[in-house]
């Protein structure tokens, strides 16, 4: 399919645009401008009240003032680049107009003595007396139609001037077709939004502060077809993803039951709610494509388990994929007693399994005979063949993007696909980033977890932290301690982690105190990490490896030094780490003072809750949505007028109606459908634009 006729001229060089040379072009490339398009969706951010007045005398200074003056004596200045003064008349006051390197001919010829000229720019009082400094405009009377009333102020570059952008914006605007409406009918009404056509020429013509608000109606559906666009494309990545027929694997009951009965405590509603939806999405012909979102400690292993079981119970096979080997052999170790509780056949193929006892467990797979898998990335391997995979999780899915989701499904040509993530996410950006999948989220904690207190320590009371260590230690508690993110300096995270290991080792003694950083071979990292598990080395210094997923029950205390050099979401997975088992924990966020407004209010919030989706509602205010989760592989729209943080409920709507919409006219064919093709190849949503064909 290719790009409809009606858009060609929206998707010309810039230089095709009146007053756009190369050079120019250029310019507006590093502004993310390459095409008339891109002009049409940079806004104003500001306006100028150029309205005409009589006279300068009732304006309060500094203002932006467009007057008709009559010109007066020319004053050229005594030393050269000094000041060259016109005396003006308006209507019941004089000022003096100021150039400075001016050509006195040009002035002249420019500013004629006894004229009438219309001159526009801002009044400033210096010395007692009103002077405008370079005037924006000068024109001879008549020609006033040449300074617009409201003159927008637009986002600039270096060797881009207001005026360039704005005629360049202008010029744009005469080139949009009048397009088909591809919003719901009914929407429009309701929220009064204007066509696509006049809500692009209004937002470029601003008429005061309220027209340059998010909220303003022709801003407001700017932003829903951006959010619309993008939600389309992940519902059709969704649709696509289900018509893949998808296997019906019913559960029996048969294996849950026994694991069920087994456990010491009843699942929470939240798990419960999760296992059913997770079950019902596997009965029915569709691919499963769902997201299990869970904070720290809300039990996400017991609900993994399960969907794992309905695949047993069906007959078939099922796959845990974890990002690293370290995560993967603790998946095999939370998921093993349960295993063991139902009779179910568990293995591990990592990256490390070679020869025979590779060939072994392969044969074994391809036969059926190990029924679930766990594993890194290895599972990819072109050799590794399932005899019936019916679903597959990934954990962490932030590593993994829409491609690699789709990848992992084709393993079994139609396994079910379920992602857990442990990162609470605030919903637009779920809506943003997951919007091809469906959501599951345990908001709640098992019993039995203990809260973890959080205390804020100054670094010069670290006399004071190695004595409670010592203590606690003595009483047969563990403990972390995580180093700083060092700066780009000298030092790395490494040598900071080094540093307080040797410092640690010498106050605490031989043996106790064990070390990982990010610059260990793996086999020391994990033969570190199993030490510590065993209990053998009592305090663990690491830098952030041990952020996702590490799970010591004994491990009761976690310091973090120098607390402030880390993000919220970073933090609050940090001290997930601890309050695991059944004694009371503690975590220290170690600062150095004086702490920076932003610092002092992340550590506050750590304090004051431990819910993480909270948290992360806190963070993407602070942050904003890029930074959340780190824009180079956060495969997050890069939206231009839609503001991701502060419109979710627009997002929502743009999601349900997406998804109505397919249902109804799955392949785009009715004549909003049609003009829904003309949005995503305006919008740039290739991607989509592939999945209908495809359809």
């Amino acid at each position: 399919m290719s790009r409809p006729a009606i858009l060609f001229p929206l998707f010309a060089g810039l230089e095709t645009l009146e007053g756009v040379g190369p050079k120019t072009a250029q310019h507006f490339a590093q502004m993310g401008i390459e095409k008339p398009r891109d002009l049409i969706f940079t806004l104003p951010y500001g306006v100028i009240d150029r309205r005409r007045r009589d006279s300068i005398r009732d304006v309060q200074a500094p203002a932006t003032v467009t007057v008709e003056v009559e010109v007066g004596l020319h004053f050229p200045s005594r030393k050269k680049g000094g000041p060259y003064r016109v005396n003006v008349q308006d209507k019941s006051t004089t000022f003096q107009l100021v150039f400075f390197h001016a050509r006195e001919d040009w002035l002249k010829k420019q500013l004629p003595t006894g004229q009438r000229r219309l001159v526009s720019g801002k009044i400033e009082i210096f010395d007692g007396v009103a002077q405008m400094v370079h005037p924006d405009h000068i024109l001879p009377v008549g020609e006033e139609a040449e300074v617009p009333e409201y003159e927008p102020v637009y986002p600039l570059t270096a060797g881009i001037t207001q005026k360039q952008m704005g005629k360049a914006a202008r010029g744009a605007l005469a080139r949009l077709p009048d397009l088909a409406e591809w919003i719901d009918a009914s929407l429009k009404a309701r929220e009064h939004w204007p066509d696509f056509r006049a809500a692009a020429d209004a937002a470029h013509a601003p008429e005061g502060q309220a027209d340059l608000a998010a909220t303003s109606p022709a801003r407001l559906r700017l932003a829903y077809d951006e959010l619309f666009a993008h939600q389309l494309t992940l519902a059709l990545a969704r649709s696509v993803m289900q018509r893949g027929k998808g296997r019906e694997s019913h559960a029996t009951g048969r294996l849950q039951r026994k694991v069920l009965a087994a456990l010491p405590y009843r699942p929470t509603a939240a798990q419960d709610r999760a296992i059913r939806e997770i079950t019902e999405d596997m009965a029915n012909p569709h691919r499963m494509n769902r997201l299990l979102q869970g904070d720290v400690g809300s039990g996400k292993t017991l609900v993994a388990f399960m969907a794992l079981l309905v695949a047993v119970e069906a007959g078939g096979q099922g796959v845990m994929m974890a990002p690293t080997e370290i995560l993967a052999r603790q998946h095999l170790d939370g998921l093993r007693p349960l295993a063991e509780e139902a009779g179910v056949v568990l293995e591990l193929l990592t990256g490390r399994d070679k020869g025979a006892e590779r060939a072994a467990k392969l044969a074994a797979l391809k036969a059926g005979k190990i029924q679930v898998l766990v594993g890194t990335h290895a599972v990819f391997q072109k050799d590794v063949e399932f005899r019936d995979l019916r679903l597959a999780i990934v954990d962490e899915q932030h590593r993994f993007g829409v491609s690699q989701r789709m990848e992992l499904g084709a393993k079994g040509r139609v396994s079910d696909v379920l992602v857990m993530t442990a990162t609470p996410i605030p919903r637009s950006l779920a809506l943003s980033q997951y919007g091809d999948m469906d959501v599951s989220v345990l908001d709640e904690k098992p019993p039995g977890r203990q809260p973890v207190k959080t205390a804020l320590v100054s670094a010069g009371r670290i006399d004071e932290v190695v004595d409670h260590l010592r203590r606690a230690i003595a009483d047969g508690r563990q403990c972390y301690w995580v180093c700083p993110l060092v700066e780009e300096s000298e030092v790395s995270d490494m040598t900071a982690a080094e540093d307080r290991f040797k410092r640690l080792r010498a106050t605490l003694g031989e043996g106790v105190v064990g070390l990982v950083h990010g610059q260990l071979p793996p086999a020391e990292k994990d033969s570190a990490m199993a030490r510590f598990a065993s209990g053998e080395t009592k305090v663990l210094v690491a830098t952030t490896v041990i952020e996702v997923g590490v799970d010591v029950p004994n491990a009761s205390i976690m310091v973090i030094e120098r607390a402030e050099h880390f993000g919220l979401a970073q933090l609050h997975q940090l001290r997930g780490r601890v309050g695991r088992g059944s004694a009371e924990s503690t975590c220290l966020l170690m600062y150095q003072p004086p702490l920076s407004e932003g610092g002092q209010r992340r550590l506050e919030i750590l304090r004051n809750t431990e819910d993480g989706f909270r948290i992360a509602e806190e963070d993407l205010a602070m942050r904003g949505a890029g930074d959340l989760i780190g824009t180079a592989q956060s495969g997050l729209p890069k939206f231009r007028v839609a503001d991701l943080e502060r419109q979710t409920a627009l997002m929502q709507i743009a999601q349900s109606d997406a998804r109505k919409l397919l249902a109804e006219d799955p392949a785009l064919e009715s004549a909003r459908g049609k003009a829904v093709r003309v949005l995503l190849w305006l919008m740039e949503q290739d991607r989509a634009i592939r999945l209908i064909s495809v359809g």
